[in-house]
């Protein structure tokens, strides 16, 4: 009976404790394991986004670090990062027992002592959900062992290195973009774009002599199909998704020259042949008809006159307002995973 008292009274205290400084419990140093590689995780909260390093090693002087993404909801206190780029490798062997591949980690945020917080999931590669690579242990720390510039953020944060300018001057150093605000949408919507004037009386093209060569045999065109089951995926972003719909709105992100876009959704193609320009192209989907983990995945069906195929994608889900830079090559397209957040228990203090 005291155990079970002692044991709620702990939960109510985590619970507490949790609701009034989530910024700060979630924002820190985390060490365990994940999978059977030792590592060491450092997140920074900035409203709902995470940012930070993450450090797989075997030795202090042995390892391999990653500039880290991901999003914190607390409302369910569930977790998603990932691997958005390699910062350093001064890792001499294998890690994960096959290779140094990237990860993405989805956890549980818990507190199971009054004093222990812990981050328990499942992670797998970070551009192929369907290679796992085991289990998330790790519990937050005092300090980390692995010295960095996130480091002032994590132990001022209380004391005013939760501004989001200090945050995103230390995510630059990493080449993290910054976010496309609603204004910068808004104004990439009403540009106007000037067609360049085909008779121009000023521009005289003296034209080469004619010479009359033998055409080539026209190559088989590949289908979009073929392009997206031949080409590499590369994540861009993962977007965790609540609610009933979510809205996606596809524009050119760079010069607008005629990109051309195909879209799959889950290995099915949603459309194709949409050329990118300031104007979105928007399509709506059903949360209901998504499962727990889904890809979609842009495959460049031209590279217009300027490669590679960039778009910019804003994505809308319960309100909230998210964005992705995607570009893809001849040999690979952008990968977007959305992920279905836990509802909240009912009578949980969590």
């Amino acid at each position: 009976m005291k155990t079970r008292i002692a044991l709620l009274l702990g939960l109510l205290f985590c619970g507490l404790f949790l609701t009034s400084t989530q910024a700060q419990t979630i924002t820190g140093a985390w060490k365990g394991k994940i999978g059977s590689a030792h590592t060491e995780l450092k997140l920074i909260k900035k409203g709902d986004s995470l940012l930070g390093t993450s450090y797989y090693y075997t030795s202090r002087s042995n390892y391999i670090r990653y500039a880290v993404k991901g999003y914190f909801d607390p409302n369910n206190n569930s977790v998603v990062w990932w691997d958005d780029a390699m910062l350093e490798d001064r890792l001499s062997g294998k890690i994960f027992g096959d290779d140094k591949e990237a990860l993405l980690s989805v956890a549980d945020f818990n507190c199971p002592g009054e004093r222990t917080m812990r981050l328990d999931g499942e992670s797998t590669k970070r551009d192929n959900k369907n290679k796992p690579k085991g289990t998330i242990a790790l519990e937050k720390i005092n300090s980390s062992g692995f010295h960095d510039e996130w480091d002032f953020v994590i132990e001022n944060y209380i004391y005013g290195a939760n501004d989001p300018e200090i945050i995103d001057s230390i995510a630059r150093l990493h080449g993290v973009p910054n976010e496309v605000t609603e204004e910068r949408e808004t104004e990439l919507a009403s540009t106007t774009v000037k067609s360049v004037p085909k008779n121009d009386p000023s521009i005289t093209v003296k034209a080469p002599p004619i010479v009359e060569k033998k055409k080539p045999t026209p190559a088989t065109p590949s289908t979009a199909q073929q392009k997206y089951s031949t080409r590499e995926k590369k994540l861009a972003t993962v977007i965790p998704i609540t609610g009933d719909s979510i809205e996606l709105r596809f524009y050119d992100n760079a010069v607008v020259d005629g990109d051309s876009i195909a879209v799959f959704l889950n290995d099915r193609m949603v459309f194709e042949h949409v050329r990118l320009n300031n104007k979105p192209y928007t399509l709506t989907l059903p949360v209901s008809e998504l499962g727990e983990d889904n890809e979609m995945v842009m495959v460049a069906e031209n590279l217009g006159t300027i490669p590679p195929n960039t778009s910019l994608m804003v994505c809308i889900v319960d309100g909230k307002r998210y964005e992705a830079r995607l570009e893809s090559t001849e040999n690979s397209s952008a990968l977007i995973r959305f992920i279905k957040q836990k509802k909240k228990k009912s009578g949980s203090p969590f």
